[in-house]
């Protein structure tokens, strides 16, 4: 069976199982059934060599009577035959747990890679890094108490880093119990994020399994009910703490070791896929089998899964087979490399005759009660020549917390006899980086010894990347790998490619593909040649998604590096990018130019949160880059579905922009002017954007609410002006113009250098000066222009400092006048008063001089009015269409967002109605009512205006969210005031067919009963209704009144005393309630909403003419001759936003980095100081003191084993001297040597 096959049998998931996904399984999965009865000798005739009785066995085998005569031994692959599959689908164990559990039954010579896309496509279970296969353990071994601990603090542990699969028996005996105790206890205390890391599979045989009959289902159990009985002995019941269960059926009942083979089969198979996402990875799935105790029958298994190269794992002192085998390799192989006496071929014989010996001598030791002694020889003489596949592991002496890198030597030993071209260090690191363990990276790889090329990292850091593995990563980084010469356009394609299919990046990249593949003319030629749309995929569709997510606040990313700068047609865009696609891609060799950018972006859109922080910790323009990748998070947050992942991605936005205001605020304890020019600096990695238009863009209101940002706002919008004038004098200066020349107001001296003095100016404003100048004001940018175009006209002093010259001063009377009419302060204030003087003659015109429709009106203010409202919509089109350099398209697109923009239109368009139907007659009186409606229109628009007000602005706010309170109870209200309303007008009033009448007793009285105007004289029967009524029903069509119903007056009554109740004191406390919530939650925060919308104020008012409407008009005259006539251009058209030079802005990128520095120092020191970390690093050196001990203890031991040597030794010697002495075969000419005894030595 293919695998395409099986994953043509239905799609997967992680949810539950549905029955038709799975109902090609009996047709591809099969089972085992014995066909043969051969006799059990020890049985007197009822059980078969399988392990069933006779009844279980067809009539028709046990007829044949020759067949049984002349078997004398039953195999499965000849005395059983293959059947679909009766037991598969999910597993409910009853009483012991809720979870679900996927088992299968399956025939022992089912192909593995059938199983292992069952499990990994139909099951969803995430393919591993590592596979711990632990065999042993069972049946009468007992394990011991450090095999426990090994196997929960060391195997367990080690498997959870890496995210391994663990291969066991899968019942509720022996390792295979301890086991899964052991990962769901680490299951429980670990993180979310390791939750589903490690899988456990449960390999058992069907046959053995208690209570399978539970499980037997022929159209699949979705789920199966399994009784576990609740008791703490050992039982062949399926253990609940496994994730899926194979169940390998050869046919046998009862018998242990029929899955061996399809065991080792499925750990090969295993062995040669790729690890990482869609097999991405840099090497094979790392296997590692492991033996505790365990009984001679897994010789067999074990000497298969060597001879495949699998590498296996010996606990020395688990008893049974791993003692022996232990035994065998260090001992015997230790005596076996001693020289042998005589001839070289005799000496080999010798050789392997001895160690024969040794071996049999010590298989009699450890197994004395063996039968077939000789084969059982045979079989560990077999497992002795692949001795170097196998680690002996001593835990009693080595510890549970050296099992990890036990475990790495082990594999890395095997790679290595694998592929005989990788060095040692490059498997190791291969294995570290597929379990993630940077920590033996660094320690083993990384200490300095070993010289890392760029080149050779490269591979690793792609799979780093794609794999999200940031410590890895940045592992890399620091330890000689190039990021400018690594990341080329083509890579960084890739790694876009790479992205998961269930990531949100990822649909829409295939939808902008879609589109340009639509969009452009492709040969069907050119189509076959892809593989599929994922490979298709270039930076362009990267560019466009860009494009939509940050809107019109930067400039297309990636087009330049493309060839597609300066086309701004969509259409010719794709048909140049097609003819370069058609040829040699030249374009992907390039270098990206801003590597950590691009990796930040790459990241943010696969909300990686920890790998963007890091990319962002690596490149300059911090605050911005933070601010930016806030802005992607939160447009992608708006286009996410699933509620987990929007969490994570507005938790990511919210310590993106955390970061950005701690980052300012560094950089504001620092320099002061430094850090506003940083605020207004234009940026050519992020598109031209500022951090201020990328905070607003961003709904970055923590980061405006900092106090720098605040200040920096004030300073732009007090303009020269002092900040602390108060407001009274600019009024009057408004209305009186000359006393802007007087001390009425105060204004901010221009700090420049003495002319006569020019070496004497400090040190810190010339710095500040070479950053940039920082624009508060028009006068601040004449000065700019002044000295940038005296900038050559440099003379030396006398002790040969450069001067600048300082630039020509304009007249006192025409530059005062201009700092005080051109601070947005000024403009605002005017406007405010003409809006004031404009609600007035509005509200005069409607109330006192509306006349009649033409000839007899409108009226001369009348006719003001609708001048004023024409240059009040001069402004907006000016405002809209002219200020700034976007396109028509992305004008209108930020226009429409504004929801102040909207309430304008709304006004305008109410206003042109009204001005148009009150010209004639038959519609005035409409007209006077739209005009009605729109001076309301105009009046709420105060509250935009005051929103700049420190006081009331954050009140409005409050307002604008108790709105939403309000909307909320209207609702209930609506629905009690309408089931109250049928309900009475029906029981009061029996006949009356007049809508008008009836929308006004169902909606409106109801409505007036909540503030207590209730007739009573209509309602109560109790009471006399002057009113004259008839019960006619003709007269009740043509308009009188109708009389009330009597009869069921006291319902009347009850349903008005219910009515009131519910409003007035229910749903009116109600909405106090929710007022009362509304306003103590905002109230915390209404600053922070109050400063971020104070920066829309202060923007649009800085981009005003300095006059107000309806004198606006001079302004729109004065700027169209200068504009389009002597063809001067704007000053204000960038605002908010600064250019510096390339030598300005590196040194303003260097001090940057180095405020982002000192802040990364001063957080990691406050994490090390954190109660976390000492208890970290308290426990790690607590751990290193056992550790030192265990090897002192292990010191200890050798050298007493040392001196019990010597002592032998010693003892020997002087044997061998005294029978010399006595044989006299020696004659000695000197007295033997007496030996000395230290004082020390006697005291003893």
């Amino acid at each position: 069976m293919s695998e395409k096959e099986v994953d043509g049998g239905g799609g997967g998931g992680r949810g539950g199982l549905i029955r038709t996904d799975l109902s090609w399984i009996p047709s591809v999965i099969k089972k085992r059934v014995c066909t043969t009865f051969v006799e059990d000798s020890f049985s007197n005739g009822h059980l078969c060599q399988c392990g069933g009785v006779r009844e279980s066995h067809a009539s028709v085998t046990l007829n044949d009577y020759f067949s049984s005569a002349i078997v004398s031994h039953w195999e499965s692959a000849k005395h059983s035959t293959e059947a679909p599959t009766d037991a598969f689908g999910e597993v409910e164990f009853a009483g012991v747990s809720k979870r679900h559990s996927y088992f299968l039954r399956l025939s022992w010579d089912t192909t593995p890679a059938t199983a292992y896309t069952i499990m990994t496509t139909q099951w969803g279970m995430p393919k591993p890094n590592l596979v711990l296969s632990v065999a042993g353990g069972v049946g009468r071994s007992k394990v011991k108490t450090w095999v426990r601990e090994v196997l929960r603090q060391g195997l367990v542990r080690a498997a959870q880093s890496t995210g391994a699969w663990i291969l066991s028996g899968g019942l509720r005996e022996g390792v295979g119990r301890f086991l899964g105790e052991a990962v769901r206890d680490h299951a429980t205390a670990a993180s979310s994020d390791s939750l589903t890391k490690v899988v456990t599979v449960g390999i058992a045989p069907w046959g053995l399994v208690d209570h399978r009959e539970q499980l037997v289902n022929t159209e699949g159990s979705f789920p199966a009910e399994y009784y576990v009985p609740n008791r703490s002995q050992d039982s062949c019941y399926l253990d609940n703490n496994y994730q899926a269960f194979l169940l390998v059926d050869d046919g046998s009942v009862g018998r242990r070791g029929g899955e061996a083979g399809f065991r080792a089969r499925l750990e090969n198979y295993i062995s040669h896929q790729r690890t990482g996402k869609w097999d991405s990875g840099t090497m094979d799935i790392p296997v590692l089998c492991t033996l505790v105790s365990g009984e001679p029958y897994m010789l067999e298994r074990l000497d298969l899964s060597l001879k495949k190269c699998i590498p296996w794992l010996v606990l020395a002192g688990s008893g049974g087979l791993a003692d022996l085998l232990s035994d065998v390799l260090e001992n015997v192989s230790a005596a076996s490399i001693l020289p042998a006496a005589g001839a070289e071929g005799e000496g080999e014989v010798a050789t392997k005759t001895d160690l024969r010996e040794r071996v049999a001598e010590r298989v009699m030791k450890h197994f004395p009660s063996e039968p077939d002694m000789d084969k059982l020889v045979d079989k560990v003489l077999s497992i002795y020549q692949s001795k170097e596949l196998i680690s002996i592991y001593h835990g009693e002496q080595e510890g549970p917390d050296d099992f990890d890198t036990v475990l790495l030597k082990a594999l890395v030993r095997a790679s290595k006899l694998r592929s005989v071209d990788s060095s040692p260090s490059t498997e190791e690191l291969k294995l570290a980086l597929t379990w993630n363990r940077v920590d033996i990276a660094r320690t083993e790889l990384f200490t300095g010894d070993i010289q890392w090329k760029s080149e050779d990292l490269e591979g690793y850091m792609t799979d780093a990347l794609v794999n999200d593995k940031p410590q890895f990563v940045r592992l890399f980084t620091e330890n000689g790998l190039n990021i400018l010469d690594y990341l080329t356009l083509g890579r960084l394609e890739e790694l876009y490619r790479s992205i998961s299919d269930s990531c949100l990046t990822y649909t829409l990249l295939q939808r902008r593909l879609s589109e340009r593949q639509s969009a452009a003319t492709i040969s069907t030629d050119v189509l076959n040649d892809a593989a599929s749309q994922a490979k298709a995929l270039t930076l362009y569709e990267v560019s466009q998604l860009l494009e939509d997510l940050l809107g019109d606040i930067c400039e297309p990313f990636y087009r330049d590096s493309l060839g597609l700068g300066g086309i701004t047609s969509k259409r010719k865009s794709i048909k140049k990018l097609t003819k370069i696609l058609h040829e040699d891609r030249g374009y992907r060799r390039k270098r990206c130019p801003y590597p950590w950018a691009s990796l930040l972006i790459w990241a943010v859109l696969q909300n990686h949160g920890e790998m963007a922080v890091y990319f962002w910790e690596m490149m300059t323009e911090s605050v911005l880059s933070a601010l930016s990748a806030c802005k992607l998070l939160r447009e992608l947050c708006k286009l996410e579905s699933e509620t987990e992942t929007k969490l994570s991605m507005k938790e990511l936005a919210h310590r993106f922009e955390n970061l950005a205001h701690d980052m300012f605020s560094k950089c504001y304890q620092s320099s002061e002017s430094r850090s506003f020019v940083l605020l207004k600096k234009k940026s050519a990695m992020w598109g031209g954007t500022t951090c201020l238009k990328m905070a607003m863009e961003a709904d970055a209101r923590h980061f405006f609410s900092h106090d720098g940002v605040q200040t920096l706002l004030s300073q732009i919008w007090w303009g020269e002006m002092d900040r602390s004038t108060e407001v009274w004098k600019l009024i009057v200066t408004l209305f009186l113009p000359p006393l802007c020349y007087t001390n009425l107001i105060s204004f901010r001296e221009v700090e420049e250098a003495d002319e006569g003095n020019p070496e004497e100016a400090p040190q810190g404003k010339d710095m500040d000066w070479l950053y940039a100048e920082t624009v508060f004001s028009f006068s601040d940018m004449k000065r700019i222009q002044a000295k940038s175009e005296e900038s050559g006209a440099i003379r030396p002093t006398a002790r040969g400092h450069p001067v600048r010259p300082p630039p020509s001063k304009r007249p006192f009377v025409l530059s005062r006048w201009r700092q005080f009419w051109y601070a947005p302060v000024t403009a605002f204030l005017g406007n405010v008063l003409m809006y004031f003087l404009f609600l007035l003659l509005f509200a005069y015109v409607l109330l006192v001089d509306f006349k009649p429709p033409p000839p007899k009106g409108p009226a001369p203010l009348e006719l003001l009015l609708y001048f004023w409202v024409f240059t009040i919509v001069c402004e907006e089109i000016r405002g809209t269409f002219f200020v700034g350099s976007m396109t028509v398209r992305q004008r209108i697109r930020q226009y429409a967002q504004d929801v102040w923009h909207k309430c304008d239109l709304i006004a305008i368009s109410l206003f042109l109605i009204g001005l148009c139907c009150r010209m004639f007659r038959d519609t005035f009186w409409f007209g006077r009512a739209a005009l009605c409606l729109d001076y309301m229109v105009f009046t709420l628009r105060l509250i935009h205006i005051f929103a700049i007000h420190k006081q009331l602005g954050p009140k409005i706010i409050i307002v604008g969210k108790m709105m939403k309170d309000v909307f909320f109870f209207l609702f209930f209200l609506a629905v009690w005031m309408m089931a109250y309303g049928v309900a009475n007008q029906g029981l009061i009033y029996s006949f009356d067919p007049s809508a008008d009448r009836i929308l006004r007793r169902v909606f409106y009285r109801p409505y007036l009963h909540i503030f207590g105007q209730i007739p009573v004289e209509e309602m109560d029967s109790g009471f006399e209704w002057s009113v004259t009524c008839t019960t006619n029903a003709t007269e009740i069509d043509e308009g009188m009144e109708p009389c009330r119903d009597t009869h069921h007056n006291w319902l009347v009554v009850i349903l008005l005393v219910v009515y009131l109740l519910v409003t007035n004191i229910l749903l009116i406390n109600l909405l106090i309630a929710m007022f009362s919530y509304t306003f103590t939650k905002v109230q915390e925060r209404s600053d922070k909403y109050w400063k971020f919308q104070r920066f829309n104020v202060i923007a649009e008012y800085h981009s005003r003419p300095c006059l107000a409407p309806p004198f606006i008009i001079f302004s729109h005259f004065h700027l169209f001759i200068k504009r389009k006539i002597r063809k001067v251009p704007s000053e204000k058209i960038h605002q908010f936003a600064v250019e510096l030079q390339e030598k300005a802005t590196s040194r303003l990128m260097t001090w940057e980095s180095i405020q982002k520095e000192n802040f990364l120092s001063a957080e990691g020191k406050k994490q090390r100081g954190s109660e976390a970390e000492r208890l970290k690093r308290m426990s790690a050196k607590v751990d290193g003191v056992l550790k030192q001990t265990a090897e002192i203890k292990d010191v200890d031991r050798r050298l007493r084993a040392l001196e019990t040597e010597m002592e032998f030794c010693s003892a020997t010697l002087l044997w061998m001297a005294e029978a010399l002495s006595q044989s006299g075969v020696l004659k000695a000419s000197k007295s033997p040597p007496t030996r000395k005894v230290s004082p020390s030595s006697l005291e003893s």
